[in-house]
């Protein structure tokens, strides 16, 4: 009984009309998924042929008048997308994209064509300033310039900008392009057309360009010339200049003699009674006394010649008086000079009161030199810097303040305080006043180095031997062994040679 109630209830026209005219429908009820999920039952238990058959015809004659199913829109995927560039928006994926892709020949062409039309696009040149080849007169009479090649290439430049501007005259602008790929009437064939024709007008135009520089070349022919006239006039008056002057000697000829005397070798005699004097057996004893100075040399004084000694104040200001007696003797061979000794800028410059001329004053007095200090060529300052010596010279010979050192040093403070002690010296002595603004200050660079810790006060003795002589400073290092040797031998015998 329950299937038949149910088949009652559920059947016949009597449940379509509760289904289609039921007030309150379900929502959707008119969709086809809740049509194809409700779909009706049928059952043809306990019916009649005839009642059967006139349901059957109702439901399919019902279900015809409902509109064709259809199916529900696919969802629009929302990504980026590509905008191609001139205007021309990306395609979308509707039904002629899906055509065009899936076989459709004239689309595929169409794209290929705009594609190539769009590569041909970088043949097109973009606008630029036009300069123009000027032939004016008055640049015909312009001078020539240094940068000859620098115009050339400003004129070959001058023609290209030209061709280019005619070009664009052929050229079709870009927007006016893409105008006709969007419109779809321009063709490759036509594009090539251009092209071929540009390389025709840039042809004829870069020859353009070449006949106006070769005007140009042939224009500044004659000014050319008459510099080539020019340089060769120039050249000769040099070669006639150069001629005028004094033909310079050879670099042998060049060379300083090397003078024999300061470098004569001591005799066997000679080593042997210096070797005597270093002996410590002579220790305390006085080997030489020298009246004028008044100055005693012991054997233990005498060791400070020895190599690897330095050289003490009494063997310095000795050989100085030495250097002096020299020149009195022989006055034609050696300059006139004068020679201070160790202590005399120390009494001018003293590090407690510093520059005071004053305490030095009487000791270049006339009655007890002799001469005037002013009338001397040279005047030798021995400078002592606690462990190092070093020489300043007043060079009145070649208007000069000079100052050497072996180790290459500078010490302006000692070149500035003997100008100032040589301007009062010359006004106490003869009431001058000298004016020195003229006088080189020069710190002697080419002069031999030593290249240990203890020569210094032997190269000092020798700057001073070699100036007092008028020579120049051709020794070195290695004059060293023999020169200690060579001072000790003319201190035991008091002659300087």
């Amino acid at each position: 009984m329950g299937v038949l109630a149910s088949n009652r209830k559920r059947g016949g026209d009597e449940y379509f009309n509760s289904a289609f005219s039921h007030k309150n429908k379900v929502p959707y009820s008119n969709s086809l998924d809740f049509q194809l999920s409700k779909k009706p039952r049928f059952s043809l238990m306990n019916q009649s042929p005839e009642k059967a058959i006139l349901f059957s015809n109702n439901t399919v004659s019902r279900i015809s008048r409902y509109p064709e199913a259809k199916l529900p829109f696919p969802r629009e995927v929302h990504a980026p997308v590509r905008h191609l560039k001139f205007g021309l928006s990306a395609s979308n994926p509707n039904q002629d994209s899906v055509k065009s892709y899936m076989g459709n020949f004239l689309s595929r062409r169409l794209s290929n064509v705009k594609w190539k039309a769009f590569g041909a696009l970088k043949y097109f040149k973009k606008e630029k300033e036009v300069i123009f080849v000027e032939d004016d007169e008055e640049k015909e009479k312009e001078v020539v310039s240094d940068d000859f090649r620098v115009d050339e290439v400003e004129i070959i430049k001058k023609g290209k900008n030209n061709v280019q501007e005619e070009e664009r005259h052929v050229q079709p602008s870009s927007s006016s392009v893409v105008t006709e790929l969007n419109n779809g009437s321009l063709k490759v064939e036509h594009v090539l057309d251009l092209l071929s024709s540009n390389r025709e007008v840039s042809t004829v135009y870069d020859l353009e360009a070449y006949k106006k520089l070769l005007e140009s070349a042939e224009r500044r022919a004659p000014k050319l010339k008459d510099l080539d006239f020019q340089i060769e006039l120039n050249e000769k008056r040099i070669a006639g200049l150069q001629a005028l002057r004094p033909k310079k000697k050879p670099e042998e000829e060049q060379e300083e003699v090397i003078p024999r005397e300061p470098f004569i070798p001591l005799t066997e005699e000679e080593t042997a009674e210096v070797s005597h004097a270093f002996s410590p057996k002579n220790w305390k004893k006085i080997l030489v006394s020298h009246e004028n100075s008044s100055i005693d040399i012991r054997g233990e004084i005498l060791q400070c010649l020895k190599p690897g000694a330095w050289l003490n104040d009494e063997v310095i200001n000795l050989y100085l008086e030495l250097l002096k007696e020299r020149e009195n003797r022989e006055p034609k061979k050696f300059l006139k000079c004068h020679f201070f000794n160790t202590f005399f800028y120390k009494k001018l410059v003293s590090p407690e009161s510093g520059y005071n001329y004053r305490a030095v004053k009487r000791w270049t007095s006339q009655r007890k030199l002799g001469y005037f200090l002013f009338d001397c060529d040279k005047i030798f300052v021995p400078i002592h810097k606690d462990i190092h010596w070093c020489l300043a010279v007043i060079n009145k010979k070649d208007q000069k303040f000079q100052y050497l050192d072996s180790l290459k040093g500078r010490d302006a403070k000692v070149l500035n305080a003997l100008a100032k002690y040589f301007v009062e010296e010359v006004r106490d002595k003869s009431g001058k006043d000298i004016d020195l603004s003229s006088w080189e200050r020069e710190y002697v660079k080419d002069l031999p180095a030593q290249e240990n810790g203890f020569d210094c006060g032997m190269f000092m003795l020798k700057y001073i031997d070699f100036y007092s002589r008028g020579l120049s400073l051709c020794f070195d290092q290695e004059h060293m062994p023999y020169f200690r040797l060579r001072t000790a031998k003319e201190i035991l015998r008091l002659r300087a040679d």
